[in-house]
């Protein structure tokens, strides 16, 4: 079956199943017949690179990594019903040259000229040969409709982490967004390699193994403590390799290395050098920036204990996000560490709480976290801080410590018959592979805080949401595909 005549028979949902299947299949005849050892080190992946607004003609960017060697590398793109293959411009490649691991390249090719929405096929040749082969479907278009995939705190080659990645591969997403802590446990090369690369990119699709979802779909995310918290190079000099391997908008308000509220980076000086020089433009910018997809717009914050949200500067960068995307019918804000959280663990990491008032001045409908590695769902809310936890805010950012203030809950919010919450919803979804927190919790209601809704700690799950239009609904899907939470929100 071709992707035209899928599309036809099942519509673009459907496609997704034979897209993934004609990836798969695409590339193991290429390298038999070729009868050569791969000439990637990590075979291509989609992601959304620098291109935070939507365009009438869509980009996306394809990387891979090889040994460090210049290639002849080309990249064609082919249109759904088209036999013609178009060549991209020349990719680019960085060098990584990091202490303790062999000198590599991480190649960037931009595909460009793409349908809003529209299924492609995309092709890798070295020295004009064909070597990879797979499809994707472009961004969507604010009037098309949309569906995403959502979890965190999930690289730690677990069979957690596989079965949700099969399951994120049957909920056929049109991109994917990571709550931080994408590797355990230091965001290494070397983690990359073990427990992320071969799960998200495999060449086959099963519980037990993963999926072949990077090479067909986007994946982005905002990062965790684990993924750049740690920034000595004499300990791990191969960590913070989320600014070597992902390429998102480079929009944030942070934009020099040692600037306020980034992270200080230690360790012998040609460490230092060498990471710098191998993350070039990504570092710092990366850990903070926003975008655009469908009719919904994304504002992605670091929220690591270096960062100072009292900043008015920052502050006012966030504000001025969101009130420009008051065009879009949708707004979601992600990060890492929750301000609004009812496990015992991490419980005292308040901080976040501390952009509340901007959230709701900017009319955010869903806020997104992880770090606490299991689902929870609060009311819709509203929360007063008290002047004293300003007074307090160095403190308590630097120590966990609570901030203190009070919540309005929407309980009226049903997300059936009342679908139009008042107030922000909190989701919470980090469990998306790593070791699960207070599973004893889910059962003892009388341990949750009063904001919160849902509590499911008992299973790794990953949350799929659907827009369409002003329709949005949530779905909370377990690693053996069951639902254990839903509401939809009307607009």
């Amino acid at each position: 079956m071709t992707p035209v005549s899928c599309v036809v028979r099942y519509g673009f949902r459907g496609l997704f199943a034979t897209l993934t299947l004609l990836a798969v299949s695409a590339v193991a005849p290429i390298a038999a017949d070729a009868q050569t050892v791969s000439p990637f080190l990590q075979k291509p992946y989609l992601q959304l690179g620098d291109n935070p607004s939507l365009q009438k003609s869509e980009r996306l960017q394809t990387l891979w990594q090889t040994i460090d060697e210049d290639s002849d590398w080309q990249v064609d793109i082919q249109a759904a019903g088209s036999s013609e293959w178009k060549r991209m411009a020349t990719p680019i490649s960085r060098r990584v040259a990091i202490t303790g691991i062999e000198p590599h390249r991480v190649w960037k090719a931009t595909l460009d000229g793409l349908k809003p929405g529209a299924p492609f096929t995309y092709r890798i040749l070295k020295a004009g040969n064909p070597v990879f082969q797979a499809t994707g479907v472009a961004r969507k278009a604010a009037n098309q409709p949309v569906r995403f995939v959502v979890f965190g705190d999930c690289g730690q080659d677990t069979p957690g982490q596989k079965a949700i990645a099969y399951q994120t591969m049957l909920t056929k997403p049109d991109f994917v967004f990571i709550t931080g802590d994408i590797v355990y446990g230091s965001g290494r090369i070397s983690e990359y390699r073990t427990k992320y690369f071969p799960i998200y990119n495999a060449d086959e699709s099963s519980p037990t193994i993963g999926a072949p979802l990077t090479r067909s779909i986007p994946f982005l995310s905002s990062p965790g403590n684990h993924d750049i918290l740690n920034a000595n190079f004499e300990k791990s000099p191969d960590t913070m390799a989320y600014f070597y391997y992902w390429s998102q908008p480079l929009n944030g308000p942070i934009g020099e290395t040692g600037a306020p509220s980034t992270n200080t980076l230690t360790g012998p000086e040609e460490n230092r050098k060498a990471f710098l020089a191998a993350s070039g433009e990504n570092y710092p910018r990366m850990a903070n920036f926003s975008f655009d997809y469908g009719n919904a717009h994304w504002t992605i914050l670091d929220a690591n204990s270096y960062v100072d949200w009292t900043d008015s500067a920052l502050r006012a960068w966030v504000e001025k996000d969101l009130e420009k995307a008051k065009k879009a019918t949708w707004r979601f804000v992600a990060f890492h560490q929750p301000g609004f959280n009812s496990s015992y663990s991490h419980f005292a990491e308040q901080r976040m709480r501390l952009m509340s008032d901007i959230f709701e001045k900017g009319k955010v409908d869903i806020v997104f976290n992880g770090h606490v590695h299991n689902y929870q769902r609060s009311y819709p809310m509203r929360f007063k801080i008290y002047p004293s936890a300003y007074d307090e805010s160095q403190k308590a950012r630097r120590a966990d410590g609570p901030i203190a203030g009070e919540w309005t809950l929407d309980k009226t919010f049903d997300g059936d018959r009342n679908a139009k919450p008042d107030g922000v919803l909190y989701i919470v979804t980090g469990a998306g592979g790593a070791g699960l927190y207070d599973p004893d919790q889910q059962r003892k209601p009388n341990t949750w805080q009063t904001f919160t809704y849902r509590f499911i700690s008992e299973v790794h799950s990953l949350t799929a949401v659907d827009i369409d239009g002003k329709n949005l609904t949530l779905r909370q899907i377990n690693s053996v595909g069951a639902e254990v939470d839903r509401f939809t929100i009307r607009k």
